[in-house]
């Protein structure tokens, strides 16, 4: 139970690995606000307090936050699991209005989600802020332009709370997944492309590992940066990848 009483707000929990990550953390003893745009009120346990919030909103975010300490009474920290996928997309198709929706919801929210959580840590000179960001940012891959962009961004703003935010005991780190066996691997497809057929020819086999990532693979990343055991780390990129990133 290494995170027993502790209380973390993790976004995307509607996603594959956001579903095993508050899963994990329920098994850790952990207390888990569970936000997403549209949620599951089907699981009843005491320690999970599942929240319906748009992140690209700021009266959403603030709620969040406000009602996670309401029930619980205080902070841990923040998990940033949320996100979107970019069809490869040559760079002069890519409209604006793609552009705006896919940085809204991989950076702004992240940086709207930093800054809510900041002052209830501050508070208590301690915390922890994970940031899930993708490999795609160390190894891109061609047509995932704006996608990319966004989690470029995400690691700078995470490394730049880290030095911030250290003298208030706040660590800040980022895990880089792989190519992932979930739902929005398939996005990441062109168009015109099998889904399947993409995964196994294309994504399999960029990782040297020869497997896809797991969702357990993440979440298991994301308990250790979020436990005692990661006391002395901040301002880390872990890449989570099979050796992808090499």
């Amino acid at each position: 139970m290494r995170l027993r009483d502790e209380v973390f707000v993790v976004t995307g929990a509607q996603g594959g690995m956001g579903k095993e990550t508050v899963k994990r953390f329920l098994e850790e003893g952990a207390y888990v606000a569970a936000v997403d745009l549209n949620i599951d009120n089907s699981i009843k346990n005491d320690r999970l307090l599942p929240i319906s919030a748009d992140l690209t909103n700021e009266e959403d975010v603030k709620n969040v936050f406000s009602k996670t300490y309401q029930v619980f009474g205080k902070i841990t920290g923040l998990l940033n699991i949320a996100g979107v996928a970019q069809s490869a997309t040559p760079i002069e198709e890519v409209s604006l209005d793609e552009w705006k929706k896919i940085i809204d919801v991989n950076t702004t929210a992240v940086f709207l989600t930093c800054r809510e959580v900041a002052p209830y840590l501050k508070q208590q000179n301690d915390g922890v802020i994970v940031n899930v960001a993708s490999i795609s940012a160390v190894r891109p891959r061609p047509g995932l332009n704006a996608y990319i962009a966004s989690k470029g961004a995400t690691v700078s703003l995470s490394q730049a709370l880290a030095i911030e935010l250290a003298e208030y005991g706040i660590r800040v780190n980022v895990v880089n997944p792989g190519p992932a066996d979930t739902q929005m691997l398939g996005q990441f497809s062109s168009k015109d492309m099998d889904i399947e057929t993409t995964k196994e020819t294309i994504f399999k086999k960029s990782v040297p590992l020869g497997k896809l990532i797991q969702p357990i693979d993440i979440a298991n990343s994301l308990v250790y940066l979020s436990s005692k055991e990661s006391a002395i780390v901040t301002g880390a990129v872990l890449n989570v990848d099979g050796g992808r990133g090499i």
